[in-house]
């Protein structure tokens, strides 16, 4: 079961993230875009995830995945239940939504130096 302490853990190892609280939330950014926040409860996460994908991943997988509020539909976002991954689960969700907000020579660049 992944935690917020294993959010932060791994979003604050990815080059260019900034962890920031915002109206009581913490949530962590490349530049200007917010690509993960977890809820005032830190039990859900917010992440970055392409559209096209999302709906097909929260109809596979319920019990982990749901979407946005309708405000949020328009944004490249899903929902996390954090008690439902496991650490190497999230760590792959983290860098995948990180890799959409970064430039792509800094993802190279990490790939590069990944083990």
């Amino acid at each position: 079961m992944a935690t917020a302490d294993d959010v932060r853990r791994i979003a604050n190892g990815l080059p260019r993230t900034v962890e920031r609280i915002v109206r009581d939330q913490v949530k962590f950014n490349v530049g200007r875009i917010v690509y993960l926040a977890l809820s005032r409860d830190e039990q859900t996460l917010g992440l970055a995830f392409p559209k096209e994908e999302r709906a097909g991943i929260v109809a596979a997988e319920p019990e982990k995945f749901s979407l946005p509020s309708t405000g949020d539909m328009r944004y490249h976002w899903v929902h996390l239940r954090l008690d439902a991954v496991g650490v190497d689960e999230l760590r792959e969700l983290i860098v995948d939504g990180w890799r959409m907000v970064v430039p792509k020579k800094v993802a190279a660049a990490y790939d590069a130096a990944e083990p």
